[in-house]
């Protein structure tokens, strides 16, 4: 076999849609792999969430670590620690709408109770209601709306008082 005839059959291999095909002769083994397999599957988002301590984050992005940067990351620290951080329960795409021509289910600001939907995540075409556990306000949001989430990833601060 030639190069001009493995060129045609890595064409026609292309062209045909299969993602795989093994061809084996008495002296050549060919193994062709093309992208197809990839179209039609989902693409997987993986978010990488540091975990640990957020003065040993900073430090690890900052090798200056000037003191007045370190005091500040622990103030916020002592600050967020009186808030409940409400987390993402499974993997998906994060929404704050039910729809696109709806408003947000919650705003900063707004009071919400135990129970209330604050966001819907949609995980393998399938759209789930996040329902707060807590009752309060909310602090901040977490997350960027259409954004993937992992889980456990933290979506929302609400305080609690």
């Amino acid at each position: 076999m030639d190069i001009k005839e493995i060129q045609s059959l890595i064409k026609f291999v292309a062209k045909s849609g299969a993602s795989e095909v093994k061809l084996e002769m008495e002296d050549i083994k060919i193994t062709i792999r093309t992208g197809a397999a990839g179209h039609t599957q989902e693409p997987t988002y993986v978010q990488h969430i540091p975990m640990g301590n957020p003065m040993q984050q900073h430090m690890a992005a900052s090798p200056t670590g000037s003191p007045s940067v370190e005091v500040e990351v622990k103030k916020e620290a002592d600050e967020n620690s009186k808030y409940i951080t409400i987390k993402s329960p499974i993997i998906g795409t994060f929404y704050r709408k039910p729809s696109p021509d709806k408003p947000n289910f919650v705003e900063v600001g707004d009071t919400i109770n135990k129970g209330d939907v604050l966001c819907v995540i949609e995980a393998m075409k399938l759209f789930n209601d996040i329902e707060s556990e807590v009752s309060g306000t909310i602090v901040k949001v977490l997350v960027d709306d259409s954004s993937p989430v992992e889980f456990d990833q933290p979506l929302f601060m609400v305080d609690p008082s």
